[in-house]
């Protein structure tokens, strides 16, 4: 009997320990975790945030960050400075004396917290803050003094603060925009040049830096648990950011952001882990980015010459406006580069052979040189036509203003009512709209004009599966006239929808549309020409290209299928590269052509090994496995073609030594590299032997591209990042297994 009352006490008692078994969730000194996708994370005691690695979205890198851990965008809020990635198998461990250290595969520190205190643990709090414990509970380190973009509630920005954006949605690494905590008081979102951290003036301030009246000024910037976030005065009065009406009632999470497209915004979202909704917004300064820009530093919202609108979420989106493309075609939001570079030196452009595009309500208000007033549109144009430093014109009313590269600030503004002259070269730009030339009995001149152009098709460039190309000249314009056959049997409406979507495509590496005919059995595509011929004829000739060239062309062409594949609004799958289908410019960079036409040829549904699409050799397996086809059939075909470019040499080679395995080429390279001599696929290529850490990284990439299993090839994303050696290449497993189980 006198042992109820015990047993009453231990069962009254037990769900007490328990919770504090669950709360009590230090990390002890020595604890580490590895970088893969099932690894467990160090969560908080309610299990609202974790702290480990989260897999990059298309990448096969690892981000060390803290998350929301309940809901399913697993968002995540901070990450080391400069967001490192690291590959498979790295680890993070809480070290006695140095803090958390986070290692690669080859156990080279990529960050660390610091610390040269002894350690008593680490926790991850149920606010979102990690936080490092000495001896005598003496905090040594937490997260939320070392902020990423992000701030969450009970998080305090003293003056001297500050918070990055990241550079893209899945680039972690520091970006253009900052938030500063000024030592005045003042709340600045500004620019920065990225080299050297030079901070461009603000283009928003809460203008709490009031140094007439000191204890007017901001002194902390303060979000506090409820989910207001406003700045502390020194006379403890508040300066909101959030409005009290606007914060929504009910169990939310809430956190504030720096975009990576410089927009400060708060967000909330549902605690219910059941509900599959997503971050809804409170606010977000300014209301308007792209107007916001009013200093003449910086590039503002978007890069240099690029241009800044909204898009109906109201965050600014970027495009390089006609006469301009991209930089770095994986970043829209980056620097756009002229066709057209005005040149004062001697023998510059002549007058004559220099247009302008017109633009519509597109300024750059910073960029100014000289302003003619009052003048008329006529005399603008010729001042800038006449001016080898003006670049573009704009005009409204009576006045004009002259600009010179590179242009910063540019806006989309209706309200303007300006024209903006770009100054190009005759020839140089591809069509805004490709021209449908009608095939209608009522306008068949279009057609005539074509055979005109071409000579009557007589000048022959090549042939392939969709059709022969021949030379021709439309005004003073070379062009390539691609005469189009086994076209299926679409209608017109179809036939327009392919052709428009291979328009839109803007790349450096991709041959440009410049327009088509539709004439019923006539179909024709009109394309810039590319004065160097195939890749074929450039890397199979008499003399092999410098190692240096080949790396580049590889590049190139690795560049402008990640574009296909991820960049463009409809996604364009290739279906055909090989050496033929890559053209070489005047100045012999890479260019893609036939990129787009695979959908317009005649298919049988029935998917026979006639059906495949593509040509023997560079041909994906998984067309004769009746297999689902996606972008992985041009990743192997890129690897075939980067091999190519590697020993210069046929993916099949006529077999006049009799040694059969040296006939298929990714057989050969496969032996070659696990035999150690590289030396022997590139046939004692010097300069490629002098360069053998790339070579070996090439051969390797290209061996990951041509897995029989699609699952195990990279996407053109990554295959780009490890020729850069921006990520490191694993060694490749046997490319075809599954050919060596069949005997």
């Amino acid at each position: 009997m006198q042992r109820v009352p015990y047993l009453i006490l231990l069962t009254l008692f037990l769900p007490l320990l328990v919770i504090a078994q669950q709360t009590n969730r230090f990390v002890s000194v020595g604890a580490t975790l590895t970088a893969t996708n099932d690894a467990m994370p160090w969560l908080s005691p309610s299990g609202d945030f974790a702290f480990g690695f989260q897999l990059i979205q298309g990448q096969n890198n690892f981000l060390l960050s803290i998350w929301f851990d309940k809901i399913p965008e697993k968002t995540i809020i901070w990450y080391p400075e400069g967001g490192p990635t690291v590959p498979r198998g790295s680890t993070i461990e809480l070290t006695n004396g140095r803090g958390l250290v986070l290692s690669d595969t080859q156990g080279k520190d990529v960050w660390t917290s610091g610390s040269t205190s002894d350690i008593a643990y680490g926790v991850m709090n149920d606010t979102g803050n990690f936080v490092i414990v000495g001896n005598e509970s003496r905090k040594i380190w937490d997260s939320f003094e070392f902020p990423s973009d992000t701030m969450l509630p009970t998080q305090v920005m003293e003056k001297g603060g500050e918070i990055y954006s990241k550079m893209s949605r899945t680039n972690f690494s520091r970006g253009r925009f900052q938030l500063r905590l000024l030592e005045d008081g003042n709340l600045v979102l500004n620019t920065r040049d990225i080299s050297t951290n030079y901070a461009y003036p603000s283009y928003y301030a809460t203008k709490t830096g009031d140094l007439s009246n000191q204890s007017n000024s901001g002194e902390q910037l303060i979000f506090d648990g409820v989910g207001y976030l406003y700045l502390l005065r020194r006379n403890g009065s508040k300066f909101d950011l959030t409005p009290s009406q606007e914060l929504p009632f009910g169990d939310y999470y809430h956190r504030v952001t720096l975009d990576f497209d410089g927009v400060f915004t708060q967000y909330y979202h549902s605690r219910d882990s059941t509900d599959n909704s997503s971050w809804e917004r409170v606010w977000s300064y300014p209301g308007n980015i792209c107007l916001s820009f009013l200093a003449s530093e910086g590039s503002g919202a978007c890069g240099y010459n690029n241009v800044c609108s909204l898009d109906q979420n109201n965050r600014p989106k970027c495009e390089c406006p006609r006469g301009f493309s991209l930089l770095d075609p994986n970043d829209p939001y980056g620097d756009c580069k002229p066709y057209f570079f005005p040149n004062c030196d001697k023998g510059a452009s002549k007058k004559e052979d220099i247009d302008f595009v017109e633009l519509k309500d597109i300024d750059w208000p910073t960029s100014d040189y000289v302003i003619m007033n009052p003048t008329s549109e006529v005399d603008c144009k010729n001042s800038c036509l006449n001016d080898c430093f003006c670049a573009v014109a704009i005009y409204r009313g009576n006045k004009c203003w002259k600009k010179k590269l590179p242009l910063s600030n540019g806006k989309v503004d209706v309200s303007l009512n300006v024209k903006a002259f770009v100054k190009s070269r005759k020839g140089d730009l591809p069509l805004e709209n490709p021209p449908h030339f009608s095939g209608s009995k009522n306008n068949r001149q279009s057609l005539i004009i074509l055979v005109h152009a071409t000579n009557g098709f007589k000048d022959e460039l090549g042939r392939g599966a969709f059709g022969i190309v021949y030379k021709g000249v439309m005004g003073t314009n070379t062009v390539a006239v691609k005469k189009l056959n086994q076209m299926a049997q679409d209608g017109e409406k179809e036939f327009r929808t392919e052709v428009n979507a291979i328009a839109k495509t803007h790349h450096r590496n991709l041959v440009q549309l410049l327009g088509f005919c539709d004439d019923g059995e006539h179909r024709l595509l009109v394309y810039e020409y590319m004065s160097n011929g195939t890749l074929a004829s450039f890397l199979f000739g008499e003399m092999r290209p410098s190692w240096n060239h080949r790396c580049h062309i590889a590049l190139g062409i690795a560049k402008a299928l990640s574009y296909l594949h991820e960049e463009c609004s409809t996604q364009i799958i290739h279906c055909d590269i090989k050496p033929q289908n890559i053209l070489l410019d005047e100045y012999y960079n890479a260019r893609i052509s036939d990129f787009g036409l695979a959908k317009l040829l005649v298919m049988n549904q029935s998917r026979t090994n006639t059906d495949i699409r593509g040509t023997k050799g560079y041909v994906a397996p998984e067309w004769f496995r009746n297999a689902p086809v996606t972008v992985k059939v041009d990743v192997y075909s890129f690897g075939v073609l980067l091999l190519e470019i590697i020993s210069c040499r046929k993916s099949v080679k006529e077999n006049e030594s009799g040694n059969e395995y040296e006939a298929i080429l990714t057989d050969w390279a496969w032996d070659c590299y696990q035999e150690g001599r590289l030396d022997l696929l590139v046939e004692n290529d010097l300069e490629a032997l002098d360069d053998y850490k790339k070579l070996k990284v090439f051969v390797m990439v290209g061996l990951w591209c041509v897995q029989e299993n699609p699952l195990l090839r990279p996407t053109m994303r990554k295959v780009i990042q490890m020729l850069e050696g921006v990520v490191e290449v694993t060694e490749p497993s046997c490319p075809f297994p599954f050919s060596l189980t069949l005997g």
